[in-house]
């Protein structure tokens, strides 16, 4: 578990680094989403090319909105006891 943790923080600060180095050179949502998004929830241990646990452009309904979108939606199986 120590060594999962370290290795967690060891990737986050390379994703920061990498987020410093290109942030001037992003001028676009979906550029954002691509070079720091995805890395992040990949980092996080999630299959981003797996449309049973990251589903982008989910549609949710948010409060009075109806059918609103939200960029990704991670989705999780819980263990039931």
């Amino acid at each position: 578990m120590k060594n999962e943790m370290i290795d967690l923080k060891i990737k986050l600060q390379q994703l920061h680094q990498r987020v410093d180095s290109l942030k001037d050179q992003i001028n676009t949502e979906e550029a954002t989403k691509n070079a720091f998004v995805l890395p992040f929830i990949q980092i996080l241990g999630y299959d981003i090319f797996n449309p049973t646990e990251v589903i982008p452009e989910f549609i949710c309904d948010i409060g009075t909105k109806k059918g609103e979108k939200v960029d990704y939606v991670i989705k999780t199986m819980m263990n039931q006891s």
